[in-house]
């Protein structure tokens, strides 16, 4: 799968922004989303943001806990993409 570095660091940082700001409740979890919106068939993730299809689609009705596993799901497989 390929992915444009400058994207693949941005969601870096912010799922390490997301994960210190857990402690922070007052704080809306950002969308992941980067408006690349395509899905890699090998992979089932979304070549932008790295989430499933069922990621993307339970978003927007899901409590913060979601996405911040959901954060915490794309920063393991960030890691992944660099070991590779």
């Amino acid at each position: 799968m390929s992915h444009h570095p400058k994207a693949m660091k941005f969601l870096a940082a912010s799922a390490r922004h997301v994960r210190a700001g857990a402690q922070n409740h007052a704080q809306t979890v950002p969308s992941p989303c980067m408006s690349v919106c395509q899905m890699d068939a090998a992979t089932g993730l979304c070549q932008g943001c790295l989430r499933t299809l069922d990621e993307i689609g339970f978003w927007g009705s899901a409590d913060d806990a979601f996405k911040r596993l959901v954060w915490t799901r794309i920063e393991a497989r960030l890691a992944q993409c660099e070991a590779a």
